[in-house]
Parts: C-alpha cells; sequence; structure tokens
C-alpha cells in the first residue's frame, strides 16, 4: 500500500480545525442564542452548489500575546470565512462572492487578517464584476490584535470600507445580519445595496462598550439599534423571523438583480378591474395590484415599514425583473412626504442601477404640504425624485390607478408624464394640477364666500368639485392626449410586457445608489 502522505495529513487535520464540530461549546452557545453558525447560513445560502474558500488557515494577529494552539483553536479563519460560491437557482445559476462573519470567534469582530481576507475577496468581487453578499453580525473593531500594531499604529490606512464602497452600483451587494452588529460590521452592512436582518436582531454604529465608553451612559446590547427602530427609520430594508428566512431573501434578492428568468405563473387579471372602487374616496389594497401583476410568488418589498404611504418593490412580470413604486392611499392618502421622496428616489436610483425597467403604480393627492411637513426638510427630500427621474434610461411604466395630482403625479411619472415610456391610465383615473377640493377652494373662494347660507354653499362647493371631476376624468385627459392612452385594468400587465420586451436589460452609464 502507498504511504500516506503527511502533507494531506495535515491539510485534512486544518480542516477538520476550521469546522465547527471542532468548537462544540462554541456551537452550543450560538445554538442556545437561536441562531445559526456562519459556516451553516454559507452552506444553506449554497445549498446544493459550490463554496470554494479564500484564506481559511488564518488565525487572530495575537501570536505575541497568546499561545499558538490556542489560536489555531479558538480562532479559526482569525473569524472571517471568504470565497466565492456557485448557487442554483431558477433559470440558471449565481456566482457570487460570499463574506461572513463569525460571531464564535471573538465576537465577529474585525482583525487584522481578517480585513485583509475582506479586501482580497472584494478585490475578486471587482475584478470578476461578482455580487456579495455579507453576513454581517459582529462587533466591530478589535483592539486585541496587538501583532499588527507592528505594522500599523491606528489601521486607520486600511482599505476594506473604501473597497465595498467601491463596488455601489458596480454589482449588487447585500448584508444578512443575524443578531448584533455594531460599529465597524454596521458600517460595512449600511454601505451595501440592501439589508437584511431578524427580528431580535439589534445594529448600531458603536456597541454598548463604546457608548458608556463615550459617556453615554449604559445600554443593553439588544437596545443600542434594535428592529423596532431600524426597520421604520428605514436603515433596514427587510426583517425576517430567522436566520433561514434571511439566506432565502437574500439568495432571492441577488438572483432577482441577476438577470436569469423565471418561470412564475400569471394570476388572473381580471381582479384588477373591480380593486379600485367607484367611490373616489374609498381606500383599496394597492399590494393586491402588484401581487396580481407580478408572476405568482415574486414580489420582494423593500422596507415595507418606512414610509409605508410609499410601496416599493421588486417582482417578476413574465419571467422578466422590474420594479414597481406605488402609493398607498390607506396612509396619508396616498401624499408622498420627506421620507416617502426619499424612499422612491432611492428606489428609483437601484432600477437604473441595475438595469431594471421600472413600473409607477400612481394614486397620489400630491405632496404634503404645510408646516409640519415643511419641518421635514420635504422641499429638498421629494424633489430628489426629479433628479433620480430625469436620469433614468431604463423603460419606465406608469399607470395612474386613481388620483394623479400635482407635482406629485409628475415625481412618480419620473419628472412628467412625457418623461416615461408609457404613460397610461385606468378608466377610475383622474388627473389635475392640484386635488379637486383645493382647486375648488382656491379657484372659487370669492363664489363661495358670497353664499351665506352652509347648506347652499356645501351644495355649490360639490357642483364645482364634480364639473373638476369630469374635466380630469382619464377619458377626457386622453381625448387631449395629456396621457398616452386610457386602458383597461385587466390590460395593464400585457402592456407592460409590451413596453419592457425590447429592453436589453443593460446600463449606459455606472450609476451611484444612494446608501439612503
Amino acid at each position: 500500500m502507498p504511504e500516506e502522505n503527511p502533507l494531506a495529513a495535515e491539510l485534512d487535520e486544518h480542516r477538520a480545525r476550521i469546522a465547527d464540530g471542532a468548537r462544540p461549546g462554541a456551537m452550543a452557545k450560538r445554538a442556545a442564542t437561536g441562531h445559526r453558525s456562519v459556516r451553516e447560513n454559507i452552506r444553506d445560502f449554497v445549498g446544493a452548489g459550490t463554496f470554494h474558500e479564500y484564506g481559511s488557515a488564518t488565525i487572530a494577529a495575537q501570536r505575541s500575546r497568546r499561545d499558538l494552539d490556542d489560536l489555531k483553536a479558538s480562532t479559526p479563519a482569525d473569524g472571517m470565512v471568504t470565497g466565492v460560491a456557485r448557487v442554483p437557482v431558477d433559470g440558471g445559476e449565481l456566482t457570487c462572492v460570499v463574506l461572513g462573519y463569525d460571531y464564535t470567534v471573538l465576537a465577529g469582530t474585525q482583525g487584522y487578517f481578517n480585513h485583509k481576507k475582506t479586501d482580497r475577496a472584494l478585490e475578486v468581487a471587482r475584478e470578476r464584476r461578482l455580487p456579495v453578499v455579507l453576513f454581517a453580525e459582529g462587533g466591530g473593531g478589535r483592539p486585541g490584535d496587538v501583532d499588527a500594531m507592528l505594522v500599523s499604529a491606528t489601521g486607520l490606512d486600511l482599505g476594506t470600507f473604501a473597497a465595498l464602497g467601491a463596488l455601489n452600483g458596480l454589482v449588487p451587494t447585500v448584508a444578512v445580519v443575524t443578531g448584533r452588529c455594531f460599529a465597524g460590521n454596521a458600517a460595512m452592512a449600511g454601505t451595501c445595496d440592501l439589508i437584511i436582518a431578524t427580528a431580535d436582531s439589534s445594529i448600531g454604529m458603536a456597541g454598548p462598550a463604546m457608548i458608556e465608553g463615550g459617556g453615554l451612559g449604559r445600554v443593553a446590547a439588544d437596545e443600542v439599534g434594535p428592529m423596532s427602530v431600524q426597520a421604520p427609520n428605514g436603515v433596514v430594508d427587510l426583517v425576517v423571523d430567522d436566520d433561514a428566512q434571511a439566506v432565502e431573501a437574500a439568495r432571492d434578492y441577488l438572483w432577482l438583480l441577476s438577470g436569469l428568468p423565471g418561470t412564475g405563473e400569471a394570476p388572473d387579471q381580471h381582479v384588477l378591474t373591480t380593486l379600485v372602487p367607484q367611490r373616489r374616496k374609498l381606500v383599496y389594497d394597492i399590494r393586491t395590484a402588484i401581487e396580481t401583476l407580478a408572476d405568482d410568488g415574486f414580489v420582494l418589498e423593500l422596507r415595507p415599514e418606512f414610509a409605508p404611504n410609499a410601496v416599493t418593490a421588486l417582482v417578476q412580470i413574465g419571467g422578466r425583473t422590474c420594479g414597481v413604486m406605488a402609493n398607498d392611499c390607506g396612509v396619508l392618502g396616498g401624499a408622498i412626504d420627506a421620507a416617502a421622496g426619499d424612499k422612491f428616489a432611492r428606489f428609483m436610483q437601484l432600477c437604473e442601477g441595475y438595469g431594471i425597467p421600472l413600473v409607477s403604480l400612481c394614486d397620489t393627492p400630491g405632496f404634503m404640504v404645510g408646516p409640519d411637513a415643511e419641518r421635514e426638510g420635504t422641499v429638498r427630500h421629494v424633489s430628489r425624485m426629479f433628479v433620480a427621474g430625469a436620469r433614468l434610461t431604463v423603460p419606465t411604466i406608469v399607470v395612474i390607478t386613481r388620483k394623479g395630482y400635482g407635482l406629485g403625479a409628475m415625481a412618480m411619472a419620473c419628472g412628467g408624464f412625457r418623461r416615461t415610456s408609457a404613460t397610461l391610465a385606468w378608466p377610475t383615473a383622474e388627473i389635475g394640477a392640484m386635488g379637486l377640493e383645493g382647486a375648488v377652494r382656491l379657484g372659487f373662494a370669492k363664489e363661495l364666500g358670497a353664499i351665506e347660507d352652509p347648506a347652499a354653499r356645501e351644495e355649490r362647493f360639490e357642483e364645482l368639485v364634480a364639473q373638476q371631476y369630469e374635466q380630469g376624468k382619464a377619458l377626457n385627459a386622453a381625448r387631449l392626449d395629456e396621457i398616452d392612452e386610457i386602458i383597461h385594468p385587466a390590460e395593464t400587465r400585457e402592456r407592460i410586457l409590451q413596453l419592457i420586451g425590447g429592453f436589453p436589460g443593460e446600463r449606459s452609464t455606472r450609476p451611484y445608489i444612494d446608501t439612503w
């Protein structure tokens, strides 16, 4: 029999040492938190595909203060798992770079060698134009890496954060947080296009120790940036129940941006026919419209708790990924406030960044107005929609489902009804320079003020509103060529497919996608 190669045996020993099974105590402690190890999450992400790891032999830069065997046993891969994955998905295969902080190793902190590994992985992503998924949980910078002090006094000259930032608009990037994510780890997550987090996560630009050290008092880790804060304020795009859902959402996001075709069936489009009530002030569910237009099971809504009057989602329509933005008339009547302006503008940038056609479902009375709105900086925030819309080169289809008033409607149409690939309207649509009631009160103030009897004044007011409504009905606007066409709601999906059919899904320039 041939002798066993001692080098192969050494390699086997190394691979056994970095495996989760080599540290049962650490794995038991991790499981007690309700979360999986980073290697378990990566295996789930990859599925039946392959993962080729980079830099698995590294250990923490602490040889001058700790025994080598101790470091090899307790700091495998220096707390950072990196590599290139090939992931089978519907319609093909995704190739992407995976980076994962290992919370069982020094609380997932950023050490000297794991920064080097991160830089290397991001370089591979840039050179090969590969999407990035980052498992970001961890405690930020690691002051205990004393060996690194021989080559760097502060570490502020490292290139990790710039390297990740340089991928903005170049390749899709998604951060997954399954627990506590502070300081440098949080900055890495915030640099990505998308943040997915489990419901028990806490994300902040400093952890409890740094907060206390800064004289800001003692704060429990779970109180720094819980999802009850980070979801409504827009930091986290998608909150999920557990690690498995987070991994699935990350895979879905990268798949939707990959351009690979889906195989979903079309729902019954006649649902749209009666969706909008005949009584123009009644509320309806715009998400029903989105789910009906999209292929079955292919809707990924982003930032649902932030600016709930604005709905943004990635969908597939006829096997083709599209972005959908819509007004929710059940919140603020669908008016666009400062937060909604930010949400819509950033979503436009995302669609432009990755060559995704944009569908806008417009039902808005316009921008929010009044002293309270102005305290939020509305003038600047909502104007972002005009700037982002003017830069779109992807197909843009606007469908006015009911209200299309004033500057808000123009913003939903990327700056104006002639800025789009097509501006369509359902028969229930009503269009005007401002809301009907406001137009009447402003334009007929003298006439109404001259009517002394309140009942007669109200009757005349309703008559004038009805006249304005007739003037702004979709069919009348179509006769005057203010919109491209009035269509039956059940025809909407077919129109969208026709309009995006010849688009190659490519970008003419490399855009900048705002982190906000």
